[in-house]
């Protein structure tokens, strides 16, 4: 049996968690969860992080944290609890998958063009560092960090992880040219990791072309690799083609411990309710059980689920 770790989360994410892990053991998935206290419920109590210490010890413990959505607080001075675990644990790429999945209807599944793309995005550096100060009362100035080792570790990942997907292409998204420092780097990092890489169809894209071809022309593109800010606007934009956030699975994944996580928010307004949505949870669930190896496991319920869906 393979411990993971699982923290409920806020809103629906208790419901969706339970209706996840009810699935789980309905396919005998040699999982033995270990739940911790994790969310904004968490930070209200005061834990500065969103978590309890033993939380904590438990993820670091087992290396797997399976969680659902949690709630960020609007505000000054109160950070995001998901930012927070992502940089506890040096959790440096963002994977999130967004496939056509049959009976989801979109523009795209109507027209008979199939979507199948993987976003890699920088998880810790680029603004969100939240380095910010007031220059004076009317000029807010913000700081934007991009490192080469950084930039290597996120590039490496995803050319390794395209190859073991047999992708035939990745794209670099980035605006060097205007950014010709910071996101250059990141583009000269990727332009050196595609030399060592000569299967793979390489390239670059401009981020607002890339936008404009996404939406136009989806099914040309592959894994998709971004700097912090610009791949969490995109990823979002590409849920969008497959059906919306609630059809996003998303990983984040580091050396030590990954985080499989549905992306999504916490919709207060329908919790308790039980009509929320599983679909994202249940996704990035597979995807944690690939990561752990458990491939049988993970096609079984996919196709139920996909079984599901179409009917």
């Amino acid at each position: 049996m393979t411990k993971i770790a699982v923290a409920k989360g806020d809103g629906i994410g208790p419901e969706i968690m339970d209706a996840v892990l009810s699935v789980f053991k309905a396919a005998n998935t040699p999982l033995e969860f270990e739940f911790v206290d994790m969310g904004k419920w968490v930070l209200d109590k005061g834990y500065s992080n969103g978590m309890t210490p033993e939380a904590q010890q438990t993820i670091e413990a087992v290396g797997i944290l399976f969680k659902g959505p949690m709630e960020t607080p609007k505000g000054k001075g109160v950070k995001s609890v998901n930012v927070t675990a992502r940089k506890t644990w040096n959790t440096y790429a963002n994977k999130r998958t967004f496939q056509t999945l049959h009976g989801v209807d979109t523009v795209f599944s109507k027209a008979g063009i199939p979507i199948d793309i993987t976003i890699v995005r920088e998880n810790i550096e680029d603004t969100y560092g939240g380095i910010e100060h007031m220059l004076t009362h009317d000029v807010a100035l913000s700081r934007r960090f991009i490192t080469r080792p950084g930039s290597m570790q996120l590039i490496k990942y995803a050319f390794e992880m395209a190859k073991k997907k047999g992708a035939k292409r990745i794209t670099c998204g980035h605006k060097a040219n205007i950014m010709k420092l910071t996101d250059g780097l990141f583009l000269d990092v990727f332009n050196e990791v595609a030399k060592e890489y000569p299967e793979l169809k390489a390239d670059d894209v401009i981020v607002d072309d890339l936008c404009m071809k996404l939406v136009s022309r989806p099914d040309l593109f592959d894994v998709v690799v971004l700097t912090n800010l610009q791949g969490d606007i995109v990823s979002d934009l590409c849920a969008g083609l497959v059906g919306g956030l609630g059809f996003a699975p998303s990983a984040n994944i580091g050396d030590h411990i990954s985080i499989f996580e549905a992306v999504h928010g916490t919709a207060p307004d329908i919790a308790g309710k039980n009509i929320a949505n599983p679909t994202a949870l249940l996704l990035s669930g597979f995807g944690m059980l690939r990561h752990l190896g458990l491939m049988e496991a993970a096609t079984t319920m996919e196709n139920a689920l996909l079984y599901t869906l179409e009917s």
